[in-house]
C-alpha cells in the first residue's frame, strides 16, 4: 500500500500528463484507480439522501499551491489557493484574502451593464466569500503570517444548486493538498427544513418552500467550525436537529478529503515562530512581574466601562514595554507589544474561570441595562432607539412605492429565485462609534455582513403583500459589542412604530464563549464557559462570537464565528439556550415600550390606493409619452402603477398628496355623464366633428373622446378624402360598433358595411374569340372612372 501511494505521489509531483482518478467504494477500503491522459485525482461523496459530491484536484490552474474543482448537479466551482514564500514582515494577524465572483458566462448571460463585463463585487459575492473566509481561517495557526489568498471562480451554475457549499467544500480540499499550513480539512453542507424533515443540499426550488436555510461547517470529531443560517422562526429542537444532521452529513467529506490529502498532500511549510515565541524567558517574566497585578486589578473594576478600561490598559501597556525597553534595548517594542497583548488575553481569561465574574462586574447569564423609545422625530414614518449598556442603535424606517423594490443583478436573481427586494435593511458603522477619527466611504465588507444578517432577522416577520417598499436604516451611534444584534432589536420596534404588519417582535442576542485546552491542545476540552451578552473586550479576548435572532416562537437568524479550530454538539446547545433565555428577556423590556404595529397612522405616512378606469381613458391618464405621469410625480410626489390594461396603483407620500393627486386624476378624466354600454354590432347614431385626411372624427355621445372613422371605413368603394363623399362638421352618420382594439383600446366603427353593394358584375366563364371581341374589350376599357373605382 506504501509503494501504491509514493508511487502516484510522484507521478502527481511530476506533474506528467498522465494522472490518477481515485474511487472510494461504500464498504471497501482498497483504492481503485484508472490511468488515463485527461483523468485527474477525484473523490465522490455520498449523503443520506442520495446526492452526491464530487471533488477533483490537479487539473487546473497547476501554477497555484493547490486547484481543487468541486461540482453537484451541473454547477461547478474552482478554488485557487496560493500562498507568498515568505511572511509578511510586520503584521500580528493571519492576512488572509477570499475572493468569490459569480460569473455572468457561468450561467451562459451577458452582463447588463454598459461595460458588458463583470464589475465590482455584488452584496451576494462579499457575502459568499465571508462565509468561505469563517469556514477556514479558525484553522489556521495563530502563528501563521504568510499572505495567503483563495480565489473562488464559478465555472459552471445550473441554478438548482448554491454554489458557495460548494466553494467552502473546494477550498478545504485546496488548502488541504496544497503545502500551506492549515489544520483542515473541513466540510460543509447547507440544510433545509420542509414539513419537519431535514433536507441535506436542498435545491433552489425545495429552499424556497423550506423554513430553514442553514449552513454548517464542520471538521474531525463533530466539531462546529461555523454556523449561518436564516429561518421562519424554527423552534429550538429543529434548529438542533438540523446542527447535529449537518455534522454528520459533513463529516463524509471530511473523511473523504483526509484520506485524498493522505495520498497525495504537498507536505506542509514550516511555519516560522514569531519573535514574542522565541523572547527569553528573562523578557516574558519582566513583563508578567511588571503588568500582572495592575491588569488583574484593572479587569476586575467594575466601574470600569469601555473608554477608561481601554485608557487604563493603555497607561499599563505605555509603562510596561517602555520599561522593559529599557533594561533590552535589543528587543524591538513592537515584539514586547505583543508579549504584553498575549498576558494581558491570558490574564482577562484566567480571571473568568477564577472569579465566575466579567469584567464590569455581571454573572455568566445578565444581560447588560437595556433602554427603549420610539416615535423620536415626527418626519420620520417610524424610529427607535435602543441602548444596551454602551451599544447604541438609531432605527428609521421610510416607506415608499413598490418600484422602488432593489432590482438584483440577473445571476444573482437566478441563484435566489428573487428578482426584486421590497424589504432592505442597511448597516452604518461610522468611526466616531467606538470614538475613533476615520475615514467614511463606501459601505465595507463587515457593515454588508452585519446588515444582512440583521436582515434575515426581520425578514420572516414581515407581510408578503405589504403594499410598501420599506427601507430600515441602522446608525451604530456607541458600540461595544453586539451592534448587528442591538440592529434587530432596535429595527423591530421601528417597524412597528411605522405601522408595518409584522407577525411579531424580534430580538437578537449575542454569545460569547472562553475555553481552556489540556496542553494548549485544541482537540481535548478542559473547562469553558458561556457569557450572554458580550461585550466588545469579551469578543474580542473570547473564542465565539454567536449572534442568535428571533420571536417568541423560534429562531430567525443564526451566526457563529469561532477562533478556535471546532467546539463540540454540547457547548453549542448550551449556547442556544442561553440565547433563548436571554431572547424572551429582551422582548419582555421590549413590549413594554411597544407591543404591536401602531394602528393609528401618522401624518407623515404615505398612502395608496388602487384606480381603475375605462381602456379609453388609459391615455388621457398617460398622456404622450407620459407626460401627465410625470407631471403629477413633481407636483405632488405621487406616482402610478400599472397593473393591467384598466388598474393601477396610485402611490402618495401623505394622504395631502393622496387628495391633491387625486383631483388632479379627476380633472384629466372628467366624465360628466355615465359612459354608455355599447353593443358588439350595434348601429349608432354618430356625429362628425372633425375631417382629417385619413378620415373623419366622430363621437357617439356627449363627453366621448373623439373616435377615428378611417376613409377605408367610410363606404363601399376607395374613397381618398372624406369630401368625396359630401362629409361635412357637424353631420350625423349611421355607424356599427365592432367593440375595441385590444392593444390600443380604440374603438373600432365602420360605415361602409351598411351602404350598399354598388359595382360591375362580372362573369367568371371565360369569353369566347370572335371578331367582336376587339370591340367588347375597347367598350369596357373605355367605362367611367366611376365605375372603375368601384370594382376595385
Amino acid at each position: 500500500m506504501m509503494h501504491f501511494r509514493r508511487k502516484y505521489l510522484n507521478l502527481l509531483n511530476c506533474r506528467l500528463h498522465k494522472t490518477i482518478t481515485l474511487t472510494y467504494l461504500p464498504g471497501c477500503n482498497k483504492l481503485l484507480h484508472t490511468s488515463s491522459s485527461g483523468d485527474n485525482p477525484q473523490v465522490e461523496i455520498n449523503f443520506s439522501n442520495g446526492r452526491k459530491l464530487n471533488i477533483s484536484v490537479g487539473k487546473y490552474a497547476r501554477f497555484a499551491n493547490a486547484t481543487a474543482v468541486c461540482e453537484m448537479g451541473d454547477t461547478a466551482v474552482m478554488v485557487t489557493a496560493v500562498a507568498k514564500n515568505k511572511p509578511q514582515a510586520g503584521v500580528n494577524f493571519m492576512p488572509l484574502v477570499v475572493d468569490y465572483r459569480l460569473k455572468n458566462a457561468a450561467s451562459g448571460r451577458i452582463p447588463m451593464n454598459f461595460m458588458r463585463r463583470e464589475l465590482g463585487p455584488s452584496e451576494k459575492e462579499i457575502l459568499s466569500a465571508r462565509l468561505i473566509d469563517r469556514s477556514i481561517r479558525p484553522l489556521f495557526s495563530s502563528d501563521y503570517r504568510t499572505e495567503t489568498q483563495l480565489v473562488c471562480n464559478i465555472l459552471a451554475m445550473d441554478a438548482i444548486y448554491s454554489p458557495d457549499i460548494l466553494a467552502i467544500n473546494a477550498a478545504s480540499a485546496a488548502l488541504a493538498l496544497s503545502d500551506i499550513p492549515w489544520n483542515g480539512p473541513i466540510g460543509a453542507v447547507r440544510l433545509g427544513l420542509c414539513d419537519g424533515e431535514i433536507i441535506i443540499n436542498p435545491t433552489r426550488r425545495e429552499l424556497q418552500n423550506s423554513q430553514l436555510d442553514l449552513v454548517v461547517s464542520a471538521t474531525k470529531q463533530n466539531l462546529v467550525v461555523m454556523l449561518e443560517g436564516k429561518g421562519n422562526m424554527v423552534l429550538q429542537q429543529d434548529l438542533l436537529k438540523a446542527i447535529k444532521q449537518g455534522t454528520r452529513e459533513a463529516y463524509h467529506i471530511v473523511q473523504e478529503l483526509d484520506r485524498l490529502q493522505r495520498t497525495f498532500g504537498k507536505e506542509k511549510r514550516l511555519i516560522e515562530p514569531s519573535q514574542a515565541n522565541q523572547m527569553p524567558a528573562d523578557i516574558v517574566e519582566a513583563v508578567r512581574s511588571m503588568g500582572e497585578m495592575r491588569l488583574r486589578d484593572i479587569f476586575q473594576d467594575s466601574h470600569h466601562d469601555k473608554l477608561s478600561r481601554d485608557q487604563a490598559v493603555n497607561e499599563v501597556r505605555s509603562d510596561v514595554v517602555d520599561k522593559v525597553w529599557s533594561s533590552y534595548p535589543s528587543v524591538e517594542p513592537v515584539v514586547i507589544t505583543e508579549e504584553f497583548n498575549r498576558l494581558c488575553k491570558t490574564i482577562f481569561r484566567n480571571l473568568l474561570f477564577e472569579t465566575s465574574k466579567r469584567c464590569d462586574g455581571r454573572d455568566f447569564a445578565d444581560l447588560r441595562k437595556i433602554q427603549c423609545q420610539v416615535d423620536l422625530y415626527k418626519p420620520l414614518h417610524g424610529s427607535s432607539l435602543f441602548q444596551r449598556g454602551q451599544t447604541q442603535v438609531f432605527c428609521t424606517v421610510a416607506l415608499d412605492s413598490q418600484e422602488s423594490a432593489m432590482k438584483l443583478d440577473t445571476v444573482t436573481a437566478l441563484e435566489s429565485g428573487v428578482k426584486a427586494k421590497n424589504f432592505m435593511l442597511h448597516y452604518e458603522f461610522p468611526p466616531y462609534a467606538t470614538g475613533e477619527v476615520g475615514r467614511i466611504g463606501p459601505v465595507g465588507r463587515r457593515e454588508l455582513g452585519h446588515g444582512a444578517l440583521a436582515e434575515k432577522a426581520l425578514l420572516p416577520t414581515l407581510p408578503n403583500d405589504f403594499p410598501f417598499t420599506v427601507r430600515l436604516t441602522s446608525e451604530v451611534l456607541e458600540s461595544n459589542g453586539s451592534s448587528s444584534m442591538a440592529t434587530v432589536c432596535a429595527g423591530s420596534m421601528a417597524l412597528m412604530d411605522a405601522g408595518v404588519p409584522v407577525s411579531s417582535a424580534t430580538a437578537g442576542v449575542a454569545i460569547g464563549l472562553v475555553t481552556k485546552y489540556e496542553n494548549d491542545d485544541t482537540k481535548h476540552l478542559e473547562d469553558y464557559r458561556v457569557l450572554t451578552d458580550i461585550l466588545g473586550i469579551e469578543d474580542y479576548m473570547g473564542d465565539m462570537d454567536m449572534k442568535v435572532a428571533g420571536t417568541r416562537k423560534g429562531f430567525t437568524a443564526i451566526q457563529v464565528d469561532l477562533k478556535i479550530p471546532g467546539i463540540p454538539l454540547k457547548v453549542v446547545m448550551e449556547s442556544l439556550q442561553k440565547a433563548t433565555d436571554a431572547k424572551t428577556k429582551i422582548l419582555d423590556i421590549m413590549s413594554t415600550v411597544i407591543k404591536e404595529p401602531r394602528k393609528i397612522g401618522k401624518d407623515c405616512w404615505p398612502v395608496t390606493e388602487r384606480l381603475t378606469i375605462e381602456p379609453n381613458q388609459r391615455l388621457r391618464l398617460i398622456g404622450p409619452s407620459g407626460i401627465n405621469l410625470k407631471k403629477l410625480y413633481l407636483e405632488t410626489g405621487a406616482t402610478v402603477t400599472a397593473l393591467d390594461e384598466t388598474n393601477f396603483t396610485l402611490f402618495a407620500p401623505s394622504q395631502a398628496a393622496m387628495d391633491e393627486s387625486k383631483e388632479i386624476i379627476e380633472n384629466l378624466l372628467v366624465t360628466k355623464e355615465r359612459i354608455p354600454d355599447l353593443d358588439f354590432g350595434g348601429i349608432y347614431s354618430a356625429k362628425i366633428i372633425e375631417i382629417r385626411d385619413t378620415g373623419v372624427m366622430v363621437i357617439l355621445y356627449p363627453n366621448m373622446p373623439p373616435a377615428l372613422l378611417h376613409n377605408s371605413q367610410l363606404d363601399q368603394r376607395k374613397v381618398a378624402h372624406p369630401s368625396a363623399l359630401g362629409l361635412e362638421v357637424g353631420q350625423e352618420i349611421q355607424v356599427k360598433y365592432f367593440g375595441r382594439d385590444p392593444v390600443s383600446g380604440f374603438m373600432r366603427l365602420s360605415r361602409k358595411v351598411l351602404q350598399p353593394a354598388t359595382g360591375i358584375v362580372q362573369t367568371l366563364q371565360k369569353p369566347s374569340s370572335s371578331p367582336g371581341d376587339t370591340d367588347t374589350k375597347t367598350k369596357n376599357s373605355k367605362s367611367s372612372p366611376e365605375d372603375s373605382s368601384a370594382v376595385s
